[in-house]
């Protein structure tokens, strides 16, 4: 008997396959709405100077490719602590930051520290969420469920909804919350809705399990990771998953860090022994280029004060196309609204589209959406956004 005789093959993922058709289909006019990667307005993912000029540093200066150890560079975890949580986090001695390959490995390591804390605790979802929340958690045996958050016929956050389902979570479950730009609806909490989250955490008892995926996308550094920051002075415990892929355009180098918040000093302390042990089990310990890139901008004035011009100009020209589309569909579909579109943040919005409506926009028109109608806004530019427009016109 072989090996591997009786495994079954697997659909190809859903993403990857439309990115496959996409490069097949010959039309010049084709449009990819699809891979959550942001791109300027020529349709292309560039490496940020910034980022360049930190690479340039750190290839000239580094004198040792050796092992950076399980929890990482302590440069690029100060940093990334000072980022995410503000002042309050410098140096505090209830929080333990990883370094991680990626926010994707973050998820998997705060899912692998969950277990072994509590092996039936549950995490709960909002309802839709990113699509890997569900294999990387739940494939790791964590038990998942759901709170309403996004009504599509509206295009509105379910908030009532939400709160109810909330306040009905029992006492020291997780809840999965996306600091900003939530991903794949873009619709995100008001402050006050923050608020309001945040007293039925606090007082029920609930860890929150943040994921910030797009810091710097919404509205600015600070002010996407509000949540982050009004929660930690309110709950003793809390996890905070982080990813350096967008706002630094790191993708391929795999960049994340995972904060664990703990009730105290001496809990922080065992924490980390049992975080670092599951690094162990799994990669053994990051990869070191990209975390070195961000701790260098991140540590240098000049470079930080260059990388967040660029971020500005990404947050900016997302904000332009959602606007573009939405004045170009107000003109081609007249009788239907579109004005969630600018009231989204980040790269994802929906278009409410079903999934023959979907099916049409790629196969008459080269127009490629996931199934759900999520849609990336940096894939749209000045010069097609007016057939986007059209097409989608006609197609309702």
């Amino acid at each position: 008997m072989l090996l591997f005789e009786n495994l079954q093959p697997l659909p190809p993922d859903a993403i990857l396959r439309l990115i496959a058709e996409y490069n097949d289909d010959p039309r010049r006019d084709k449009i990819d709405l699809g891979i959550g990667i942001y791109r300027d307005a020529e349709g292309a993912t560039p490496v940020l100077a910034a980022v360049k000029t930190a690479e340039q540093r750190l290839v000239a200066s580094q004198a040792s490719k050796s092992y950076v150890g399980s929890g990482g560079a302590p440069a690029f975890n100060a940093a990334m602590q000072s980022l995410v949580f503000g002042s309050a986090g410098e140096d505090n001695a209830r929080i333990t930051t990883l370094q991680t390959p990626g926010g994707s490995g973050s998820l998997r390591v705060a899912a692998g520290l969950i277990l072994r804390a509590r092996p039936d605790a549950r995490v709960w979802t909002s309802d839709p969420t990113w699509a890997n929340h569900v294999p990387l958690l739940g494939g790791a045996g964590i038990r998942l469920e759901q709170y309403p958050y996004y009504r599509s016929g509206e295009a509105s956050v379910r908030f009532e909804a939400m709160l109810e389902t909330l306040n009905r979570v029992p006492h020291g479950d997780l809840v999965l919350l996306h600091a900003c730009c939530h991903n794949p609806t873009g619709m995100d909490l008001s402050v006050e809705q923050w608020r309001e989250t945040a007293a039925i955490i606090a007082e029920r008892g609930l860890v929150p399990f943040i994921d910030i995926a797009y810091q710097g996308f919404a509205a600015g550094l600070d002010e996407d990771a509000f949540a982050i920051r009004h929660l930690f002075e309110r709950v003793p415990e809390m996890i905070v998953s982080a990813s350096c892929s967008k706002n630094f355009g790191l993708y391929r180098d795999r960049v994340g860090s995972l904060s664990i918040v703990s009730a105290d000093a001496a809990g922080a302390a065992t924490v980390k022994s049992q975080a670092f042990n599951v690094v162990r089990t799994l990669y053994s310990m990051p990869p070191d280029h990209g975390g070195a890139v961000v701790a260098l901008i991140l540590g240098d004035a000049d470079l930080r004060d260059a990388w967040l011009a660029e971020l500005t100009a990404m947050r900016e020209r997302l904000g332009g196309m959602r606007t573009l589309l939405r004045d170009a569909l107000r003109d081609a579909a007249p009788g239907h609204d579109f004005s969630h579109l600018v009231s989204a943040k980040g790269m994802f919005s929906f278009l409410g589209l079903s999934r023959e409506q979907v099916e049409r926009l790629k196969s008459e028109y080269g127009i490629y959406v996931v199934d759900s109608s999520r849609i990336n806004v940096a894939g749209i530019t000045r010069n097609n956004a007016g057939y986007l427009a059209d097409s989608i016109a006609a197609v309702l």
